[in-house]
């Protein structure tokens, strides 16, 4: 009998390993003739010599895999274990498909689903500055938090930053009830959606904790210079000009930033203007900066979405027309 051992860096890698019920590991003891045995951060496998090596480097692929983002289904499992009882020496799995950015922790792969949607994942590979300006659930925020979290774990960059302007909250922060970040957590929450759908829970809480991942206030972002970051700067529409300014002034070296917002609903007093708006006219023909225009065909909500925003557009266009 031969023993070996793997150590797990991170708990998120054992339970996406494992998968539900510990059915991945179970399939892998049946076909391969060996034991696995979980302590902590060390998965021990236990057998005879030759299922204990092609176990070892089984267990290897599959967290290689997982590092590029991408979790390999039960199905793809079964393939893959196929191949080395059969001797073969091709890969175990087969290549990402390139238009997959990320892969959730249930094994959902993220991917663009419309035209709009992979020319605004393009942009953002290709650029440092991206704007991204549509109607709501065409993706702009879940897509840009999807790339940010891809980078940061294939170590792109070393945190992830999200700010949002608190414009319903205005001067009267300071009245409300709980501390500052009790005050603004609720014109975060959307960022807050965006990246507990992608990264366990308890994970994200020890992120948040050593700043790795950092949700602030728009306000807070003065006076930084922003290096080696993925920045998102979601709502847009309701930054004034002087915001956006400074806003696109932070960024640092080995920096991505992303912009997106809706300019249809701006939230800010009559006598501002979005700086989102200004912005469009400004940086035309700068390399490094590009904008994407979304529209409701490329609405990945519940169709009714779809239609609903739809029937905006042409009771707007209307109005305008007189």
């Amino acid at each position: 009998m031969k023993e070996k051992k793997i150590k797990i860096e991170e708990r998120g890698d054992i339970l996406l390993l494992c998968g539900k019920g510990d059915e991945n590991l179970k399939l892998i003891e049946k076909e391969l003739k060996i034991k696995f045995i979980l302590r902590d951060n060390f998965l021990k496998i236990k057998g005879e010599e030759e299922g204990v090596r092609e176990a070892e480097k089984f267990i290897k692929e599959i967290f290689s895999q997982m590092h590029k983002g991408y979790i390999p289904s039960k199905k793809e499992l079964k393939v893959a274990l196929k191949r080395i009882k059969q001797g073969g020496k091709e890969r175990l799995f087969e290549e990402i498909s390139p238009s997959v950015i990320f892969t959730t922790l249930h094994g959902r792969k993220i991917k663009p689903r419309t035209e709009g949607q992979k020319r605004y994942v393009e942009a953002i590979k290709n650029n440092n500055v991206v704007f991204s300006i549509g109607p709501a659930g065409t993706g702009k925020t879940y897509l840009a938090v999807t790339m940010a979290v891809a980078a940061l774990e294939n170590k792109e960059v070393v945190r992830i930053i999200l700010t949002r302007p608190t414009v319903e909250a205005g001067e009267r922060l300071g009245y409300l009830p709980g501390g500052m970040e009790e005050k603004v957590e609720p014109y975060l929450r959307p960022l807050y959606d965006a990246l507990y759908d992608l990264i366990f829970a308890e994970k994200f809480q020890t992120l948040l904790e050593r700043r790795i991942i950092e949700i602030a206030p728009l306000a807070y972002m003065r006076g930084r210079t922003l290096n080696n970051a993925f920045i998102i700067l979601d709502e847009a529409q309701n930054t004034t000009y002087e915001q956006m300014k400074m806003f696109l002034t932070r960024l640092g070296f080995g920096s991505k930033v992303v912009i997106t917002g809706d300019v249809t609903q701006i939230d800010l007093p009559n006598h501002k203007s979005s700086g989102l708006v200004k912005v469009q006219s400004l940086f035309k023909g700068i390399k490094g900066i590009e904008t994407i225009y979304l529209t409701q065909k490329d609405v990945v909500r519940h169709k009714l979405v779809q239609e609903i925003v739809k029937s905006y557009e042409i009771y707007e266009k209307k109005i305008k027309k007189g």
